[in-house]
């Protein structure tokens, strides 16, 4: 059973990390265009940053929850071939033990230099502008897919969902482009398709079934109804 999961903020605010956007469209108090564009880095390297270093410091203070445990089994039941993409940029879903995750909009543990293109794990502040391991240049920024920029693996995705049994949206608006479109391309290629959401999303009319609640109560019981579908003793 080849599988496809993509998971959002919903997935990960069970744990305490922020989503994404307030209602007052604030993206954790500052406004998007001020931390998360080309051109505000640009602007003002400094404060950007230190938003990321800030995101990246508070990850030490939240932990894997029931629907991260839950999709980091999934991968490992006998018959599925799971790909697990997330528009997340935190590591909770391998530290609860997802072992294939594609960070579509990149990665907070990670650093990218704009001088060698080089990426490296980093774990430390960006905002005294320390040196690229590979290159020496102080050109290291936050490797995280910022609007107006391409999301990463697009064509790995793509392929995936082309070739999907099953496509599973979990904790997401269905209002950002592309991942907002990924339900489409996937039923059209013949994938039965489902929304666990806390509320209905913006593309719940394009999926085959939507069930509305938390994603620590909603993952898990959809991957123990998987696993008995596959023969899998869930007790």
């Amino acid at each position: 059973m080849r599988i496809v999961v993509l998971t959002g903020a919903g997935v990960s605010a069970e744990s305490g990390v922020p989503t994404f956007r307030d209602a007052d469209g604030l993206w954790e108090g500052h406004r998007v265009e001020d931390v998360a564009t080309p051109e505000a880095f640009e602007m003002q390297p400094g404060v950007v940053q230190r938003f990321y270093d800030e995101r990246r410091a508070a990850l030490a203070l939240v932990a894997p929850n029931p629907a991260h445990t839950a999709l980091a089994r999934l991968g490992t039941l006998p018959g599925v071939d799971l790909l697990l993409v997330t528009q997340n940029i935190d590591d909770l879903h391998e530290r609860a033990g997802a072992t294939d995750v594609l960070h579509m909009h990149g990665e907070l543990l990670s650093a990218l230099c704009a001088s060698c293109r080089s990426r490296c794990r980093w774990a430390g502040d960006l905002a005294d502008f320390p040196p690229c391991p590979g290159c020496g240049m102080t050109d290291l920024r936050p490797d995280v897919v910022w609007f107006g920029e391409i999301p990463y693996q697009m064509e790995r995705i793509q392929s995936a969902l082309m070739r999907a049994d099953v496509f599973v949206s979990i904790g997401t608006s269905g209002a950002v482009y592309p991942a907002a479109g990924f339900v489409q391309m996937a039923a059209a290629c013949g994938a039965r398709t489902l929304e666990l959401n806390l509320v209905p999303s913006e593309g719940t009319s394009f999926f085959d079934e939507a069930r509305h609640g938390p994603a620590g109560r909603l993952v898990p019981d959809w991957v123990d109804e998987v696993a008995a579908s596959l023969g899998v003793d869930t007790r």
